[in-house]
């Protein structure tokens, strides 16, 4: 195809992105100021269902109605752009966003909003774990466990969500992070992705996978994972010593910006109580002071490297998701790109 990884991340009107809104007005006509559209990433539904009530007991919260839609990062990016109705968006990378401030639904200033511009529009940050079966009975130790005999990865789809690119990312820069050639790195991701056994749509849909008996071995957030066993799934996880920073960004729509109940709640996501609600659902908080405060609850990788160290998205994706780039290669490799 025309790489449609490519096509994805130049902008949707590239690859004639036609989808149904799937509740309310559209985001391109607005909404009325007592109800917020929130549309997220998958894994961050619950965290939603803790902020937004906390909100609805302020009193910028007093009469507001949120209508929400959770899904695969991507996917969802598409479903605003086709006119689903989305005042807040907080998607798991940066170039999702991209994608919505090319259709000219986010300004291009997201990053520098008065609310945001110390976290630079990210709302949250995690790392990858990985994640096995109770007991470890592979003893999975870290990533180059990972392309052994027997192995039977679960990651979801580069494609569609978000979660699957930073996992890939990860693990091709834990190579590069313990001293291996490029081409060193090329070859173990492609015994990395010949290892993989099935890639869901959805970091949600891979970790419901993997808890039903898929593969022995899933690549997830970190929030995703801690947030399974805190509810008492037969799982442990392991943090990577060498790792990647996910970075994940939100920010008001055009029609978010006229909603005063949207800028309110807006507001409140990238404050120390709505931080500190973000922290109690396992994700790690950016407003600066918090995070400095929290860190001693986090597993710290002792080599964990940036998007931004990594040269840019524009860099990374051209690199790792464009028609032939590293990532998109090892898949097509091993029949997930067609």
């Amino acid at each position: 195809m025309t790489s449609l990884r490519s096509c994805l991340w130049r902008g949707a009107s590239a690859c004639g992105v036609v989808a149904t809104s799937l509740v309310g007005v559209s985001a391109h006509a607005g909404a009325t100021s007592s109800t917020v559209n929130v549309v997220g990433y998958s894994i961050v539904s619950p965290a939603y269902t803790a902020l937004e009530k906390a909100f609805l007991q302020t009193p910028a919260g007093q009469g507001v109605t949120f209508r929400n839609s959770f899904g695969a990062s991507t996917t969802q990016a598409q479903n605003v752009i086709a006119g689903q109705a989305a005042d807040l968006v907080n998607f798991s990378a940066e170039p999702d966003m991209t994608l919505l401030v090319q259709a000219g639904l986010v300004s291009s200033k997201w990053q520098s909003t008065s609310t945001a511009q110390a976290e630079k529009g990210m709302v949250t940050d995690s790392v990858v774990a990985i994640v096995v079966r109770t007991g470890n009975p592979l003893n999975i130790k870290g990533w180059n466990d990972l392309t052994k005999s027997g192995v039977q990865v679960v990651t979801p789809d580069p494609i569609s969500s978000g979660s699957a690119r930073w996992n890939l990312l990860a693990a091709y820069e834990s190579q590069i992070l313990q001293k291996a050639k490029p081409a060193a790195a090329t070859s173990w991701m492609n015994k990395l992705i010949g290892n993989t056994i099935s890639e869901p749509t959805s970091g949600s849909k891979a970790l419901t996978a993997f808890l039903a008996g898929t593969g022995n071995v899933l690549l997830a957030y970190e929030a995703d994972a801690a947030a399974a066993i805190a509810a008492g799934k037969a799982i442990q996880m392991i943090i990577p010593a060498q790792n990647l920073l996910i970075e994940n960004p939100a920010a008001l729509t055009t029609s978010g910006a006229s909603n005063k109940a949207a800028t309110a709640f807006y507001k409140y996501i990238f404050s120390t109580v709505g931080q500190s609600i973000w922290e109690s659902n396992r994700f790690r908080p950016t407003l600066p002071s918090l995070a400095a405060q929290v860190k001693k609850d986090f597993v710290q990788p002792t080599a964990l490297t940036t998007i931004a160290k990594l040269g840019g998205w524009t860099s990374v994706t051209t690199k790792f998701f464009g028609s032939t780039g590293i990532i998109t290669q090892a898949e097509s490799s091993h029949g997930y790109v067609s």
